[in-house]
């Protein structure tokens, strides 16, 4: 059989190491062990989750227009593809008897004839991968909450200031623009006395000559996002959370408070409503017909209905009782299954893949003891000079600092370097045994902890009238009514399933 092979690097440090060399020898050794002749060689670099794949889908193309079967051979899965988007159209030409899929280190052939286990395992490592990339745009999540920890802001600064790179350690920082700064503080004063409108405010800025990055005049809408912003006197708004930064305020609190007292009046702030009763669905489901959250009622004190409207009269409204939906849940959670030997499968599987990802964190961790070397090298050398009065005890202190809060950073990320591959299929082989007792633990839980569990498992909740539509999350999709088929099939169900 003629074969293609695939390898592929995601970032240009793996591109100037070992990474595709030493997937395309592998790959090679395969198919002459397997008596395969390789037609054609894809080499790609890039990332496969995110934007569009060029050369994937140049690969793609090539095979199909080939005049018999091609075996398509990779290293592992996540070389192939990251999450589900591809699945549809490889499981098609596999189908078709077009392709045939060789993953060599999961030791995995699919084809047309592939059993329900060689199809799990397959999508198994596509979940995996997902998973894993998941966990990845974590980490950028928690490296993001600690620089706002720090003080440290990521975006654009806002008019009155300017991005620049600090002299001293070149990294980026935020000061205040020196020709606009007092401008804006002269705003806000005037703004305070509350003997300007807006409109006159945006005249006079005109007049003294304030404008925007871009060279135009305040607008309104610049003047309503400006007179708002808690950055000009030291606190930055993320979420709707405030925190303290690290720049030169433009003006104080007392003034920024004065103003907002001036732009709001006296009006009185509304309280949040609340529900005395812990509805077990409140705020899980929509209404298919109307789109809206499906509302709760306590009838009689014991009796809790859930509102939605008529599909057969959209104007009208539908009170359906709590037990009807619940028990279409609990039909969905007592259809995922799995069988004890296939979940042994599954977790011997998991100990034995994803080598690429030990790769991955062994290379981060090279990286980070190197850069850690050369930070403590720069912190003698700091000594030394400082020991030869070749510079004064203030740059002494303020370089040492910041040296030593880099040194900090990289031993925070190595510790999670060091735990977070054996986290993560802990985390996995947890989330696989989760799903084979769904069920039980759903009625073994109280309110809040089925209010999390369908969370957990459901990415879509909603109401037909009285009809339960769903989709789950992966994995749990992939092993609906598993006990009961004889043969796997692969589900891409990204729609609703309505449950008759």
């Amino acid at each position: 059989m003629k074969a293609v092979i695939l390898a592929r690097v995601s970032t240009k440090d793996q591109e100037e190491g070992h990474s595709l060399d030493a997937q395309i020898a592998n790959l090679e050794l395969y198919a002459k062990r397997k008596n395969l002749t390789i037609i054609r060689r894809f080499t790609i670099i890039e990332s496969s989750t995110k934007g569009e794949r060029p050369e994937f889908e140049q690969m793609i193309e090539f095979i199909k227009g080939q005049k018999q079967k091609i075996a398509l051979i990779v290293d592992t899965v996540d070389r192939l593809q990251r999450g589900f988007r591809e699945t549809p159209v490889l499981n098609d030409l596999m189908n078709r008897d077009i392709l045939e899929l060789h993953f060599v280190k999961e030791g995995n052939i699919l084809s047309k004839d592939a059993n329900s286990t060689q199809k799990l395992m397959w999508n198994m490592g596509v979940v995996m991968a997902q998973s894993y990339t998941d966990q990845l745009s974590d980490n950028v999540k928690r490296s993001i909450k600690h620089k706002i920890s720090n003080g440290e802001w990521s975006g654009p600064a806002p008019l009155g200031y300017l991005n620049t790179d600090d002299p001293d350690t070149g990294r980026k920082t935020i000061i205040p623009d020196t020709e606009r700064a007092f401008l804006i503080k002269r705003l806000f004063q005037e703004y305070s006395s509350g003997t300007c409108s807006q409109a006159e405010l945006i005249r006079k800025a005109k007049g003294w000559g304030l404008e925007t990055r871009k060279g135009q005049a305040v607008s309104a809408q610049t003047f309503n996002q400006l007179i708002v912003n808690p950055f000009y006197y030291g606190a930055m708004r993320v979420k709707g959370q405030l925190y303290p930064h690290i720049y030169q305020p433009i003006i104080t609190k007392e003034l920024f408070d004065a103003c907002q007292t001036v732009r709001t009046g006296r009006g009185r702030t509304q309280a949040v409503k609340e529900t005395k009763h812990p509805f077990l669905l409140r705020g899980l489901l929509k209404c298919a017909i109307s789109g809206s959250t499906v509302t709760c009622d306590l009838k009689k004190g014991k009796y809790v209905y859930l509102i939605c409207r008529d599909p057969k009269a959209p104007k009208q409204k539908l009170w359906i009782k709590e037990n009807d939906i619940l028990e279409q849940i609990r039909d969905v959670f007592r259809s995922i299954q799995i069988p004890a030997d296939v979940l042994n499968e599954i977790l011997v599987h998991l100990r034995q893949t994803h080598e690429s990802e030990k790769t991955f964190h062994n290379a981060a961790i090279k990286r980070l003891h190197k850069e850690s070397e050369d930070v403590a090298r720069k912190m003698d050398q700091l000594l030394d000079m400082f020991m030869d009065k070749s510079i004064t005890k203030d740059i002494y202190d303020r370089k040492h600092t910041q040296l030593s809060i880099r040194q900090q950073e990289i031993n925070r990320l190595l510790e999670q370097h060091h735990t977070g591959n054996e986290q993560f299929k802990i985390a996995l082989a947890s989330l696989i045994t989760l799903a084979s007792r769904a069920y039980e633990l759903f009625e073994r839980s109280t309110i809040e902890e089925k209010r999390q569990l369908l969370g957990y498992v459901f990415s879509n909740l909603e109401m037909k009238g009285v009809s339960l539509r769903y989709s789950l999350k992966k994995p749990f999709d992939l092993f609906v009514d598993l006990a009961g088929s004889k043969e796997w099939l692969l589900e891409q169900d990204s729609n609703l399933r309505p449950i008759d």
